[in-house]
């Protein structure tokens, strides 16, 4: 039983809310942030990375500069860029992107979901990395960027929110990245009780992007429930932000890999290690995308080829096995080039697949790297079968679309 509960949302105003909404930090170079930030006063951005705005540099994480994200974040109150809901309410957001839409929730779901596994994750966490988020959100005191989760499809939401897109948006803005955005708010009290109702009927849900955001409101969740042993479970705290798509929503892509050398082997010597493994295909000059599990492209040397794992080498009978990116690492990235952990050597990059075919080749041409390897996208039937078998993916196995944006709907994470 999922507890997905409304909340009251701290969100733009209506006529700044394009301003301000902004991808996460980590999206931008250096050169495309600064000016993002000298042109644009109200991009949430400024609140993410306050040090523009006086030039004293912080340290990131540091305590100082979790304090300046919070008085940042507190000054655009005060200027009047964000308003705070009168009552609690869930938000249908949709975005459209390359003419497809995505439509789901964004709510607030409960830390004791996430210990007692009604929540599902198929990515390992770093503890070090959770601790920061941690301590983020112990000064903060806020969630801007919600958790990406997927649900199966049930009718009475799909009802409510179909009921709900016919009727005046919110917002209605697009981006410069070409991506339209769309928001509603359910506040009336009936339909906000049948949402909540609806969401107790589904079993699980499934992070599809968003683990150490997950494990570091666990986390603080936890330790503040230790600091108050009082607690009632209803403080802000016990809860975190999070936006909610149908299975039917969500589009998973491949995440594909390049490779900066061949381990000292020649082309020659490379391709005939891969015969072992692979039927091999030369596909010349012509792109070549994965057709199926099992069947990889590679581009070497301004030409595609086409890798067929032979029969009996992939362990379908395992969930994790059956993968194509453990495939890759069992069979070509480990035995013949050395690359053992994904997380941290630094001869291997990864390319979304939702940059195409095309992407691999550029980054191949242009010497950045000597050869690609393409992926078949995961299933949503095996990032499940994954989560429920409590199984972990290899790192960067799926890229999941929509991303969403940071600043658009805020859960404030204190009494306010």
């Amino acid at each position: 039983m999922a507890t997905i509960i409304p909340f009251r949302g701290i969100r733009p105003v209506r006529d700044k809310v394009q301003l301000v909404a902004s991808r996460s930090v980590d999206n931008y170079g250096r050169n495309d942030l600064n000016e993002k930030l000298r042109g644009n006063p109200y991009t949430f951005l400024h609140v993410i990375h306050p040090d523009f705005k006086d030039g004293k540099r912080t340290k990131p994480g540091s305590p100082e500069r979790l304090k300046k994200i919070r008085a940042q974040y507190d000054e655009f109150h005060r200027e009047g860029i964000f308003i705070r809901e009168n009552k609690p309410a869930y938000y249908v957001y949709q975005q459209i992107k390359s003419g497809i839409h995505f439509t789901g929730i964004i709510a607030c779901t409960g830390i004791d979901d996430y210990f007692n596994g009604v929540i599902r994750i198929h990515e390992q966490t770093l503890t070090e990395r959770e601790k920061k988020l941690k301590e983020y959100l112990d000064v903060c005191q806020f969630n801007a960027e919600p958790v990406l989760f997927c649900y199966p499809d049930h009718k009475g939401i799909n009802d409510i929110i179909s009921r709900k897109i016919s009727e005046r948006e919110e917002y209605d803005f697009s981006t410069t990245d070409r991506v339209h955005h769309k928001l509603w708010i359910i506040d009336n009290a009936d339909d906000v009780n049948l949402v909540q109702k609806y969401f107790t009927e589904i079993p699980a849900v499934y992070i599809a992007d968003g683990h150490h955001r997950s494990a570091s409101s666990a986390l603080l969740g936890k330790s503040m429930r230790e600091a108050n042993p009082d607690y009632t479970g209803k403080e802000p705290w016990n809860y975190y932000l999070g936006v909610f798509f149908p299975e039917s929503q969500l589009k998973i892509y491949d995440f594909n890999r390049v490779v900066k050398d061949l381990n000292e082997l020649s082309k020659e010597e490379f391709i005939e290690r891969l015969k072992a493994d692979f039927e091999i295909i030369n596909h010349g000059t012509t792109a070549f995308r994965p057709y199926r599990k099992h069947v990889f492209s590679m581009y070497l040397d301004n030409t595609w080829y086409e890798l067929q794992l032979k029969p009996g080498r992939a362990h379908d009978e395992e969930p994790v096995g059956s993968l194509d990116a453990y495939l890759l690492s069992t069979f070509i990235l480990s035995p013949i080039l050395g690359i053992h952990d994904l997380k941290t050597d630094p001869r291997i990059g990864f390319v979304s697949g939702i940059k195409g075919e095309g992407e691999l080749k550029n980054q191949v041409d242009n010497w950045k790297f000597t050869v690609a390897f393409g992926l078949y996208p995961v299933q949503m039937e095996e990032l499940k079968l994954i989560a429920d078998t409590n199984s972990i993916m290899p790192p960067k196995t799926t890229w999941v679309e929509p991303k969403m944006r940071s600043g658009l709907v805020i859960y404030p994470l204190n009494e306010e």
